[in-house]
């Protein structure tokens, strides 16, 4: 549980910083990808350092819904075909490591 909760809080660390390094044109998907990355980050923090298991933990939750986002976020915002591989395979690891995670017993 802890490795998992670890990368997708590391994941979420690279969704604050990869405006930055791809360098988006648009303002507005720097915001939305520092913001939803930051609030990845988190949740997966604290879901590691409580080990709340199973389906109720909101921490799990609030880590996965942001990796949905993230695999939306590239039609609304991206137009180079890297940048779409990028956001889309790191959200969709990041909704798997929390689906798995909160099918895990403790």
């Amino acid at each position: 549980m802890a490795v998992k909760n670890l990368l997708a809080a590391l994941i979420g660390l690279l969704f604050v910083f990869a405006p930055h390094w791809i360098q988006f044109a648009h303002e507005s998907a720097v915001v939305t990808s520092v913001v939803f990355g930051s609030i990845q980050f988190i949740a997966s923090l604290f879901a590691f350092y409580l080990k709340k298991p199973g389906w109720n933990s909101w921490f799990n939750w609030l880590s996965m819904l942001s990796g949905i986002w993230f695999v939306i976020f590239p039609f609304a915002y991206l137009s180079g075909l890297a940048e779409y591989i990028i956001y889309i395979a790191l959200g969709i690891t990041t909704v798997m490591l929390n689906y798995y995670t909160m099918n895990e017993d403790l």
